[in-house]
């Protein structure tokens, strides 16, 4: 049961498997960055007075996604290429000729990945997305000027009865949300009464204070300009706050709060608690690439089977992705429980990786 009877094993091959993975990372993130940017360069130049800059801009909020969706693929590939190498320098032969089990050698591996799983998780909920909802917002405006605030919505529709309520950006939340470049659709049946304009809109507790309108009546043609008016005794701030709640833009506490007041509104919130669970499952995912690919570890180099079993470890880490994504699909329309849709395929590969583990190797 001593996991690591060798101080100095255990930090080389965690060593090894650190700087394997980091430039594997890095090779995915530097060669997708640039295939990106060439796809979004000529909508973020189009937009008038942006430059190098917005450029710059763009790269720094794009890269801190790609690293969290690739860093488990980083880690697996690492995995694979410190086993292979380990297996092809007879180094295996000799941990196991002193005694060490199949999980002593890959114990330090493990220790290692839920190490880089904890890094990930804070670096996800501290960069991830406070980027991801910062890019949302600047995409939603077309790469025009970037919201100020961090928790700015854009481009949020309300409908209020038969009427329809558009606000270029909402900011704040509960009964401190503001709206600002407000229009109001004053509809009857399927035809518009009157379109109306405001500046910003305010909620009083029971209605909404709209300033600065311009009212323009479609039957006379005629516009009409007002101070402020009163609008909407029936809408409730929620429905621009949770109007459209992104799990990727919000950290595990702001998602909590979300769900709560979605909870709350008796609003559906059975997809973003999937994605909540799937904030901790899919950091921790990276403990299971060093079980997965450890069958590129064990067997003879010299059998001529090492590509084989790198293949093999390959073949299981991205199974797991698929499944995972299609567990996370099923539980984001409802037709898997929460829970189950976030962890059912990390228990799934757990199991089958100590199984192969295990059955060829203990």
């Amino acid at each position: 049961m001593n996991f690591f009877p060798s101080r100095t094993l255990a930090l080389y091959m965690a060593k090894m498997l650190t700087l394997r993975t980091l430039a594997v990372l890095a090779m995915l993130v530097l060669v997708l960055q640039a295939l990106d940017l060439l796809g979004e360069s000529g909508r973020i130049m189009a937009q008038q007075g942006n430059g190098q800059s917005e450029l710059w801009t763009y790269i720094t909020l794009r890269a801190p996604q790609l690293v969290q969706r690739f860093l488990p693929f980083a880690v697996l590939l690492g995995t694979i290429i410190t086993a292979a190498t380990l297996n092809q320098n007879s180094e295996v032969i000799s941990m196991k000729a002193g005694g060490l089990s199949a999980h002593q050698i890959l114990a330090p591996l493990v220790i290692t990945s839920l190490i880089v799983a904890i890094i990930s998780f804070l670096f996800n909920e501290t960069v991830v997305a406070p980027a991801t909802a910062r890019l949302s917002a600047w995409e939603r405006v077309d790469y025009g000027p970037i919201p100020a605030a961090s928790n700015v919505r854009t481009n949020v529709w309300v409908r209020d009865g038969n009427n329809l309520v558009n606000a270029k950006t909402v900011t704040g939340r509960g009964t401190d949300v503001l709206l600002q470049d407000i229009t109001i659709y004053d509809r009857s049946g399927n035809s518009l009464r009157s379109l109306m304009h405001g500046d910003e809109a305010r909620f009083t507790g029971t209605t909404w204070n709209v300033t600065g309108v311009t009212k323009f009546d479609v039957l006379t043609g005629t516009e009409e300009l007002k101070e402020s008016i009163t609008i909407g005794d029936s809408l409730r701030p929620d429905q621009f706050t949770l109007a459209n709640v992104d799990a990727a833009s919000l950290s595990f506490p702001q998602l909590m709060s979300a769900i709560t007041e979605l909870k709350k509104a008796g609003r559906p919130t059975m997809a973003l608690q999937s994605n909540l669970w799937h904030k901790i499952s899919s950091p921790l995912s990276a403990v299971l690439m060093p079980l997965l690919g450890a069958v590129a570890a064990f067997g003879l180099a010299r059998s001529g089977q090492l590509f084989i079993r790198a293949v093999i470890g390959m073949a299981l880490g991205f199974a797991y992705f698929v499944a995972d994504n299609f567990s996370l699909a099923m539980g984001t329309i409802g037709a898997y429980p929460p829970i189950l849709a976030a962890w059912a395929p990390f228990i799934l590969f757990f199991l089958i990786g100590e199984t192969v583990l295990i059955r060829t190797e203990e």
